[in-house]
């Protein structure tokens, strides 16, 4: 039987792992990587936002396709040379490698946590509104807006809540704007209403007759579906000026 063969006082599961380990040469990990840059679209004022570091080529692993679908979240303070933009995490999504650079798209947007703590308020009502959208060229984004009630100048009472109504019709002013702002633009436009938060402008503006608002944002881009790749549009998004961020909201 198979005990006989084992040794007293021997596990052989022991002996196969000191085999292994002592076969094994010491490889430096790192030198056989490669950096890469990483770049933005032009919507953004600094254009290499990072690097990464992947392997190199080797047989059927190509460099590149391992760098293809990684995902890079900068800060868009960082990406547009504004500190006052620092709360704004931008997601960038590798969808092309051009030599030693790695070409990116917009994926996603989303705000630090210190910022939305931030907007909570006592004595506030608190709006959010969210819905799937489809841009012009065939992107389905899932977009978050967030408000919040402002008291009045002459206000005396202590608190600003909005009635349920009102904020049904808030809601629904916000599913309109947003829809309004989506299915109008390709995703580069989106990407500029976003970052100039054009969108929670228009609504602060609309709803205002129906409820002072403060502090309207979109919080939360995600990108739920992308169209089949295309070489030429992501040329497109990464040739053209950068987005002027207007001064009112630095």
């Amino acid at each position: 039987g198979g005990s006989a063969t084992m040794a007293i006082g021997k596990n052989p599961q022991k002996a196969k792992y000191s085999k292994k380990g002592s076969k094994k040469k010491a490889v430096d990990a790192y030198a056989r990587k490669e950096w890469y840059d990483i770049r933005a679209p032009a919507a953004f004022r600094e254009r290499l936002a990072c690097k990464t570091i992947v392997n190199r080529t080797a047989g059927t692993k190509i460099a590149s396709e391992y760098l293809k679908g990684r995902v890079f979240e900068v800060n868009l303070g960082d990406l547009n040379k504004n500190e006052t933009l620092g709360f704004r995490k931008m997601k960038l999504r590798v969808e092309d490698v051009q030599g030693k650079n790695c070409l990116t798209n917009f994926y996603g947007m989303s705000f630090t946590t210190d910022k939305l703590r931030s907007l909570v308020r006592k004595w506030h009502s608190l709006i959010e509104a969210n819905i799937d959208l489809k841009t012009t060229d065939g992107f389905v984004v899932r977009m978050f807006c967030i408000a919040q009630t402002k008291r009045r100048p002459t206000q005396v009472k202590k608190t600003s809540y909005a009635q349920s109504s009102q904020v049904k019709r808030i809601r629904r002013k916000m599913f309109d704007i947003m829809t309004k702002e989506v299915t109008t633009s390709d995703l580069k436009g989106l990407v500029e209403k976003i970052i100039t938060e054009s969108i929670g402008d228009k609504i602060g503006k609309v709803c205002s007759g129906i409820y002072p608002l403060q502090n309207i944002f979109i919080r939360k881009v995600k990108l739920l579906k992308a169209p089949k790749f295309d070489i030429t549009k992501l040329m497109d998004i990464h040739t053209g000026p950068a987005v002027v961020v207007p001064e009112m909201l630095v």
